[in-house]
């Protein structure tokens, strides 16, 4: 596993990470077993980057990753676990005497003394520039109860914003094949600034698995069948913000751009590791088959120069103006 550095945090973490929303809920039902065998092969795989959040599952992620590495010694001095905050008491979870509860809860279900990251999960865009809770982050860092702080944002003016920010370590962003705009807004800046760029979506909620058709179904408690138009949040954050059916046919139409013997899913994944501003990709799994695929991303060459370019024109000419949400 390839490992890069991750933002001004001093950690070097792995290139492919795992996304643990789909251990909390919103993804179907995963078991505790599923979960830890999950976490398992991550681990044995060399992933050493988790991204959580204390809203999955109401903390059921992050007490399943506590549990993890309680019971593995060696994961819990070499695994990197980012958390957030911000969504819980929606919209009225802004205060500092919030901010610090979240913490503390945390702390208490992942078992650590300090958080490695804690970022700020999709806050309103006001809320977001007037500061105060980056203030109190940086609080929260002085005392020692967490070692990092960044945010999660949407909208790449709500991420310029943090660059912006002195203390800002991390950006997380939906970036993929279908959502190429940070390329050209962000990247640059992050990179001169040293924030660490964070991957979600790598994968468009598993469109660019390639294995999607548009008869595929999903349980009622899957957000790829009750948010798809974003009717509980911010529709960017299923199939990155493409209609559904539209989203199968792109998919379809990249599929003689994958080599031979490479899942599609790898081989998106490589497309965005191409790309120096990025950190680590957070691709969920459900088991060890998928943390397989995903994985193996990080033994594939780079795309060539002349398929990036053929994949640039085809997210401006038959992508970009599907894409809802703020972007």
């Amino acid at each position: 596993m390839t490992k890069r550095p991750l933002g001004n945090t001093g950690r070097i973490v792995s290139e492919i990470g795992l996304g643990t929303w789909q251990l909390g809920a919103g993804w179907g039902d995963v078991t505790d077993a599923s979960a830890r065998e999950t976490l398992r092969a991550a681990y044995d795989s060399g992933v050493t980057f988790l991204d959580t959040a204390d809203v999955y599952g109401d903390g059921r992620s992050e007490t399943l990753i506590g549990a993890f590495l309680r019971d593995t010694p060696t994961a819990r001095q070499e695994v990197f676990v980012a958390t957030k905050l911000g969504r819980r008491n929606w919209p009225h979870g802004f205060t500092r005497d919030q901010v610090r509860q979240f913490t503390e809860e945390s702390l208490q279900r992942l078992g650590v003394d300090a958080l490695d990251l804690t970022q700020l999960h999709c806050i309103p865009t006001d809320v977001l520039k007037r500061g105060e809770m980056l203030g109190w982050l940086e609080e929260l860092k002085q005392e020692g109860k967490i070692k990092a702080y960044g945010a999660s944002v949407e909208s790449m003016d709500e991420a310029l914003f943090c660059v912006e920010h002195g203390g800002v370590s991390t950006l997380q962003i939906i970036f993929n094949v279908f959502r190429q705009k940070p390329i050209h807004t962000l990247f640059d800046a992050a990179l001169a600034r040293k924030v660490g760029i964070i991957v979600r979506l790598p994968l468009a909620s598993g469109l660019l698995s390639g294995k999607m058709t548009k008869q595929t179904s999903f349980s009622e408690s899957d957000h790829r069948l009750f948010n798809r138009d974003g009717q509980y949040f911010n529709v960017g954050e299923t199939f990155a913000g493409l209609p559904y059916e539209r989203g199968v046919e792109l998919a379809d139409s990249l599929k003689p751009f994958v080599p031979e013997g490479v899942g599609m899913a790898a081989w998106a994944l490589r497309w965005c590791l191409d790309f120096e501003a990025v950190s680590t990709v957070i691709p969920g799994a459900r088991n060890s088959q998928q943390v397989l695929g995903n994985v193996s991303a990080s033994t594939l060459p780079p795309l060539s120069p002349a398929v990036h370019e053929q994949l640039a024109t085809f997210y401006t000419h038959s992508v970009a103006e599907h894409i809802r949400g703020p972007y």
